[in-house]
């Protein structure tokens, strides 16, 4: 099912130096420092329930597709926020998926997929309807032995480092599981504090309030507050986290004096506020959140641009995360300047942007990255980790910022056994970029090599202190 040349250039005599050079990459350990896998999974290392329950259920990147096309979340087992029943059948669920696989044609989800069911389950067919009850029955079977559950298939995969995503005001219980249970795969968390930060979440004020409960400090205030972010990113950091992630809707930041910040907390915890002082307070909460990364040493990681939970109606009935987030134009330049004015040039930070516009890879993100020393570029993320965005990815950045100041390459995945799939996708398109170049004498062969290594090992390991 898998061809060996797979995403590799088509003249025969570029191929073969894209062979060449993959070869140096193939067997690396993965590196994934950004993701959402769910961490009771290595906690507990219970076996997968069923294949859906794996391979379709928590990936938004699948049922998107096939609610686009008219297929019901309710009918592939998607909760419901009201509690009211959804498919519980996972046969059931499974044909669907098989039966409108042929959707997939062409994207980067079935490229994962296939790598998947071949790679790790050995499935030597394609998924048809005709077909999807045998791939079924064996990947059942496999999922009830001991080789695949959650623990065996990380070390399988050669996983060197994985980080989960947690709220400030998760207890962490599974990471201190992990921490205590003598097994020596690296599961780390990241500290994500977006629902004490964003005075529009829903629970905004209840968070801090619970915030200060964790910390023993004042929430009411802003001192306290900052002292108790202070503090949960320590607890956070002493269960292995290297980073934060801040999940913003844009990468606008602020430096207001401190009568100022103080004012602005407190109209935020009385409430309601409006929209631009929302805003304001995010920007300036990016800026703090930088302060404390010199302070501490934490990478920090900014993720911006997506219209979260635009489809109203699937975020009313299934929540957030359910596919329904699309990208949007956002501005850097302007924005990020006032974080960089205070910090751009300390090399004590380490800020790592991402972004769903990538009209803005070669306009403002490479040259940004190109002058301040405390910003690197996140890769290609989301809608845009396919082949071809990371080829523009690629071609958009380099030329200014060079190789070394991006980040090489995450998988920013909840479907854990997609993460070697994404992975060897995206050395297979860096090593067909890189041969080009050499077969266009831009670069040496041994040269691409070096760099094919640091893209998809190195410097995802350096810039997240791993």
């Amino acid at each position: 099912m898998l061809s060996e040349d797979r995403l590799f250039p088509p003249e025969p005599s570029v191929r073969a130096i894209a062979r060449g050079l993959y070869a140096h990459v193939r067997a690396l350990p993965i590196i994934s420092p950004h993701g959402h896998a769910d961490p009771s999974w290595f906690a507990h290392n219970a076996a997968f329930e069923n294949p859906p329950a794996l391979l379709v259920i928590p990936d938004h990147y699948l049922y998107r597709m096939l609610y686009s096309q008219g297929v019901s979340l309710d009918s592939l087992g998607i909760p419901r926020t009201d509690g009211r029943p959804v498919e519980r059948d996972p046969r059931k669920i499974w044909r669907l998926f098989a039966d409108h696989w042929r959707l997939f044609r062409g994207t980067p989800s079935a490229l994962w997929l296939t790598h998947t069911l071949a790679e790790v389950f050995g499935v030597r067919e394609r998924l048809t309807p005709e077909s999807c009850d045998r791939i079924y029955d064996h990947l059942a079977d496999c999922l009830a032995r001991p080789e695949f559950r959650p623990r065996s298939l990380f070390e399988r995969f050669n996983v060197e480092v994985l980080a989960t995503t947690e709220s400030p005001l998760d207890s962490l219980s599974h990471h201190h599981m992990l921490k205590e249970s003598g097994w020596k795969g690296r599961v780390i968390t990241t500290f994500r504090p977006d629902p004490v930060v964003d005075p529009e979440h829903p629970d905004f004020a209840d968070g801090v309030a619970q915030l200060g409960e964790l910390t023993g400090q004042d929430t009411g205030g802003f001192s306290g507050y900052l002292r108790a972010l202070a503090s949960r990113r320590q607890f956070f950091a002493a269960l292995g986290a290297t980073a934060t992630d801040h999940g913003h809707p844009t990468a606008a930041t602020f430096d207001l004096p401190a009568s100022e910040c103080a004012a602005l907390f407190d109209r935020m915890l009385a409430g309601p506020v409006s929209g631009a002082e929302a805003e304001v307070f995010r920007g300036q909460m990016l800026t703090e959140m930088a302060r404390m990364s010199i302070d501490d040493g934490l990478v920090m990681q900014i993720h911006v641009g997506a219209w979260r939970d635009h489809n109203s109606a699937v975020h009313r009935d299934f929540g957030s995360n359910r596919g329904g987030d699309i990208p949007r134009a956002t501005d850097y330049v302007r924005a990020l300047k006032p974080l960089l004015d205070r910090f751009g040039n300390d090399r004590r930070l380490s800020l790592i942007v991402f972004t769903l516009d990538e009209s803005a890879y070669s306009r403002e993100l490479a040259p940004l990255a190109g002058q301040y020393p405390a910003l690197k570029l996140g890769p290609a993320w989301w809608f845009l980790d396919s082949p071809e965005g990371i080829r523009r990815y690629r071609e958009g950045v380099t030329e200014t910022a060079g190789f070394y100041n991006t980040v090489g390459f995450n998988d920013d995945t909840r479907a854990f056994l997609s993460v070697p799939a994404r992975h060897d996708a995206a050395r297979r398109v860096d090593c067909a970029l890189l041969a080009r170049w050499v077969a266009e004498h831009r670069l040496d062969e041994d040269e691409a090599a070096e760099v094919a290594v640091d893209l998809a090992y190195t410097l995802a390991k350096r810039a997240y202190k791993l």
